[in-house]
């Protein structure tokens, strides 16, 4: 048709039409007029195979510039990018001007297709049933979480399944470690119901920063050890190398980016306390395998059944508690009952919590503390531990290492400033003593909180003696007992009855 350039394809027909028609009947069929027809008849070549190559219409903007000087640069530094050759070059000939920018990184693509350096080459996998679960660790800081109004500082373990995209995601509170690649993979795989015959991750080289030969050995052999008790097989991809992961570091991104989504929808990222945080992440999780739930089962029926108990997800650590009424533990200091000063505990460290234990008896778990990002020490105090002593020797609030630590609320601290601003230290201590003790005595601690911000807020200071008789128990509570003492003819009479019997 005028004005249309032939194709392949109507050559090829109007040459099959021309087999048994006429050239104007084929030329018809294949809407083309006679006269293209009857020269195409002529010229049986297709119209592709007629096109000549394409001259240079204009000068060369670079002329012999890009062998000279662009392609040593290229040589010499082959992960040089184009912009930057680009800016040098311009700073070297400033009068070729800013118009060659998209020539010259034509012509820097087309030289690399020739010439370049061989790239790596990513092999996609098939996954097959049942084989690989893979773990890794992502940063959530990005995200803006915040926990009873602070910043939660955090990671996410995230383990999936390759073949059917099981996924289990679990808050960490410190780096990675391998307490937290322990505990988040046995709760995995607890909560899947099944192990996989191949255990995967990355180098775990963070797991293993700063560590003496000797750590990284044991490490090593615990980590070694968690997987035979599995049944799994370890291993690893190579540092460096995130695509050999790449069927849980791409996953990381989708459920980050959901995670986001997720709390766009809630309207806000802040979170009373860490369980509803955790239990969050679970629901957003479950909402994402009920989506597989067809392909995760299929797949639950091939893998190996799980062992009769969960292995070690704890590193453990013997301390002596000292005269300071606490022990320390990775940079940090933990206050226990005076009661223990002078005894061996063991401690277990958790990711999020320390289990302490005397012998094999189990006394109490602590909230784990973690070293300072400048690396100085911190404290984690519990005042019920340390307040009956401190009821005796009240100053020694006043240059306490651990004061900030000690209050257990911010109208606690609060008060305290307010009393030392306004009267003598020794009293200012002893007053922030006696209600840090009338909050442990009574159980009061948030109700004496809630009145101490109400008298700060009034510029008033506490009066102790008026919070004593508010938190003082109840009259009314405490029932009326009366004791009906009897006679003492029926302590007679009951002996008499005694005497009679044994007659």
């Amino acid at each position: 048709m005028p004005g249309r350039h032939v194709t392949d394809h109507q050559m090829r027909l109007f040459m099959q039409y021309r087999r048994t028609d006429t050239v104007a009947v084929a030329a018809a069929k294949a809407s083309l007029s006679p006269a293209t027809g009857y020269r195409l008849a002529r010229d049986p070549r297709l119209p592709s195979m007629k096109k000549g190559v394409r001259g240079r219409r204009r000068p060369d903007p670079l002329g012999d510039l890009f062998e000279t000087e662009i392609v040593p640069l290229i040589q010499a530094a082959p992960g040089l990018r184009p912009v930057a050759i680009f800016e040098e070059i311009l700073r070297r000939h400033p009068e070729l001007g800013a118009g060659i920018r998209r020539t010259l990184e034509r012509r820097i693509r087309a030289w690399r297709a020739l010439h370049g350096a061989e790239q790596d080459v990513i092999f996609r996998q098939t996954h097959e049933p049942g084989r690989t679960g893979l773990s890794d660790f992502t940063d959530m800081a990005d995200l803006g979480v915040t926990v009873a109004g602070q910043p939660l500082e955090h990671r996410l373990y995230h383990f999936r399944l390759a073949y059917s995209g099981f996924e289990h995601a679990h808050v960490v509170l410190g780096g990675e470690s391998f307490v937290a690649l322990a505990e988040g993979l046995q709760n995995a795989l607890w909560s899947l119901g099944g192990v996989p015959r191949e255990h995967r991750t990355d180098s775990l080289s963070a797991a293993f920063r700063n560590l003496d030969q000797p750590a990284e050995d044991d490490l090593t052999r615990r980590y070694e050890a968690l997987c035979a008790h599995y049944g799994m097989t370890p291993t690893r991809n190579n540092a460096g190398l995130a695509h050999e992961n790449g069927a849980v570091e791409g996953p990381h991104g989708h459920l980050k980016r959901a995670i986001a989504d997720a709390l766009l929808l809630r309207a806000t990222s802040a979170f009373p306390d860490l369980p509803a945080y955790r239990a969050f992440i679970d629901e957003l999780v479950g909402r994402r395998n009920a989506r597989n739930a067809k392909r995760i089962d299929s797949e639950r029926a091939v893998l190996q059944p799980l062992p009769p108990r969960r292995s070690c997800d704890y590193e453990e650590v013997s301390v002596r508690v000292t005269s300071a009424g606490g022990f320390r533990v990775r940079k940090v200091f933990y206050t226990v009952p005076s009661r223990l000063i002078g005894h061996r505990l063991r401690v277990r460290l958790y990711d999020d919590r320390l289990d302490v234990l005397i012998g094999g008896t189990h006394l109490f778990t602590l909230p784990r503390g973690r070293a300072r990002p400048n690396g100085q020490h911190d404290q984690v105090v519990d005042y019920r531990h340390v307040i009956h002593a401190l009821r005796r020797k009240p100053m020694a609030l006043l240059n306490l290492v651990y004061r900030d630590r000690l209050f257990p609320r911010e109208a606690y601290r609060q008060a305290f400033e307010a009393m030392r601003a306004a009267l003598p230290e020794r009293q200012a201590c002893r007053l922030t003593v006696d209600l840090l003790a009338l909050a442990h005595e009574r159980g009061c601690e948030a109700e004496l909180a809630a009145c101490l911000a109400a008298d700060h807020a009034a510029g008033r200071l506490p009066d102790i003696a008026a919070l004593r008789a508010r938190f003082a128990p109840d009259p009314a509570a405490i029932p009326h007992v009366t004791v009906a003492l009897g006679s003492l003819s029926h302590y007679e009479d009951l002996l008499g009855a005694a005497a009679t019997g044994a007659a």
